[in-house]
């Protein structure tokens, strides 16, 4: 067991074991950071990614998905697809395992959520979702404990990331989150993570804009506290254009304080 020292005293440093679901761009960046975690397990559909991960961060490969949700690890984090989210989320939970979920779109069924939460509970385990590509949450938050009057998302992304034609800036679509899945699938996570947050649905507008080449977003909220503005500009992931690196960044942020006796923004 690796082993630190603090004022002269040699402690122990529990390492966190990992179940890797997903081995795509987030789980190589996972497996390449020096945390305070082990991986132990890894699962993809393409096996091939898998095995390739798994000589990267030395945890074992598995061709089927019930031998690697019994492996044993502390916490499974899932960095596939909602798909994968809904696939296999109760499975990993039924099977005594904390879940830390990178595709929140999954959660925007509200049926799916409330079975998930409602095992996790029968099962006295945890769901973490990690703030992915926006910033604010904790605050946000407040939402839960008094009503906002104005929850607003302003996302504007190019339009070829959209598949949409357009020459010069303009607006896509306008209204709930709930009708904004409806439309646009892959662009949920940050809006469902903010209806998560606030305790209530988020209003969207969606631009495209051949000028920009970076993922914005604006988040406008007003309560009883007063006023939020915040703006995130975000650069793409190195190795994947799709994944925004702030998100990634926002995983490794939550497992290395995951088991920290201090909480900050909780």
């Amino acid at each position: 067991m690796p082993k630190c020292l603090i004022n002269g005293i040699v402690h122990a440093v529990v390492m966190l074991t990992i179940g890797l679901l997903g081995c795509g761009n987030i789980g190589h960046i996972i497996a390449n950071y020096q945390g305070n975690w082990k991986i132990v397990a890894l699962y993809d559909q393409i096996f091939d990614r898998a095995r390739e991960l798994a000589a990267i961060s030395g945890g074992t490969p598995y061709q089927e998905f019930q031998e690697f949700v019994s492996a044993p690890v502390d916490l499974i984090v899932e960095a596939a697809s909602v798909r994968a989210v809904r696939l296999f989320g109760e499975t990993v939970l039924l099977h005594d395992k904390d879940l830390v979920v990178m595709s929140v779109g999954a959660l925007s069924d509200p049926a799916f959520r409330e079975s998930l939460i409602n095992t996790a509970r029968d099962r006295k385990k945890k769901i973490y979702l990690p703030s992915g590509a926006i910033t604010g949450l904790d605050n946000i938050r407040v939402g839960q404990i008094t009503p906002l009057s104005r929850l607003l998302l302003r996302t504007t992304k190019n339009p070829a990331s959209l598949g949409i034609p357009a020459t010069e800036r303009m607006l896509v679509f306008k209204g709930t989150a709930n009708e904004c899945i409806k439309e646009f699938p892959r662009n949920v996570n940050v809006s469902v993570a903010l209806s998560l947050a606030a305790g209530r649905e988020v209003d969207v507008e969606l631009y495209a804009d051949p000028d920009v080449d970076r993922n914005l977003h604006e988040i406008f909220v007003e309560g009883a506290f007063g006023e939020i503005y915040i703006r995130v500009n975000n650069l793409p992931s190195p190795d994947n254009p799709a994944t925004s690196y702030l998100a990634a960044l926002s995983i490794l942020s939550l497992l290395t304080h995951i088991d920290s006796p201090l909480v900050v923004g909780a």
